[in-house]
């Protein structure tokens, strides 16, 4: 039987032309091409677990995800080689790590760090096509702001959940939301221990709608308390979205 130890690997990707993170049917997925690369490597199939499923055209900068591979394999040699047959694919390791023979990289988490971006000027993206949501009209930042500190904490998150969401409750704790000009681009950030789906993209929708000066702040306050889907903003696009990084205690990490 084969020695094998765990390792932790940190990936960014570009998710345009992807289904999303996780394995399904109907194309290409991230998951996919990396136990692809893996199996390439170390010559045996291989399971990577996600720490969270990005849907189709997301993006990361930070996804972690673990894998199983022969002690004989060292990080860098782990990391060098998945990344040589990946080559021609918008998929990154950037690090490896070995890890505790026990650590889940979707169960140990202890918080999931998104970005939304929003490119907020009259010309549309060249080199960003894909990777920000193009809106026109300057948006009122203070006023996006002070709507997501309704958000903030723990609530009931139904209004901004997806009708196909697959959680068991609704409830979820919002660690950080807040909004940010960075020269012509107004990024959202959003931290919690797991998200419902489409909860971000639903909240960067409506606080869209705060910011063109539709609903007042108040506003996401009452759409919160209502539990109501339909009384919520429509579901921001996929492209604008960055899984930022996934955060483990230390003691889970120490392998």
């Amino acid at each position: 039987m084969i020695d094998l130890h765990r390792m932790l690997l940190r990936i960014e990707y570009d998710g345009t032309s992807f289904v999303g993170w996780q394995s399904q049917k109907n194309g290409k997925s991230i998951q996919d091409e990396i136990e692809v690369a893996a199996r390439k490597l170390i010559t045996t199939p291989t399971r990577v677990q996600g720490a969270g499923r990005t849907d189709a055209g997301v993006h990361a900068m930070g996804q972690a995800a673990h894998l199983d591979v022969p002690t004989n394999y060292s990080t860098h040699s782990v990391m060098m080689g998945i990344n040589s047959y990946l080559k021609n694919l918008p998929i990154t390791v950037l690090s490896a790590r070995i890890v505790d023979a026990n650590f889940n990289a979707r169960f140990d988490a202890v918080e999931r760090c998104y970005l939304y971006r929003i490119l907020n000027r009259k010309a549309p993206p060249s080199l960003d096509a894909f990777r920000v949501w193009h809106l026109r009209n300057e948006l009122d930042v203070e006023a996006m702001n002070q709507a997501a500190k309704h958000l903030i904490g723990k609530h009931d998150f139904t209004s901004f959940r997806a009708s196909q969401c697959q959680a068991k409750s609704p409830i979820k704790t919002m660690k950080l939301l807040n909004v940010k000009k960075i020269k012509d681009e107004i990024h959202l950030f959003a931290n919690a221990k797991s998200f419902l789906h489409n909860q971000i993209r639903n909240i960067a929708g409506s606080l869209v709608e705060v910011g063109m000066g539709k609903w007042k702040p108040i506003e996401i306050k009452n759409i919160l308390m209502a539990r109501d889907r339909s009384l919520a903003g429509p579901t921001a696009p996929p492209q604008g979205l960055y899984l930022n990084d996934v955060i483990y205690p230390e003691k889970s990490l120490n392998g």
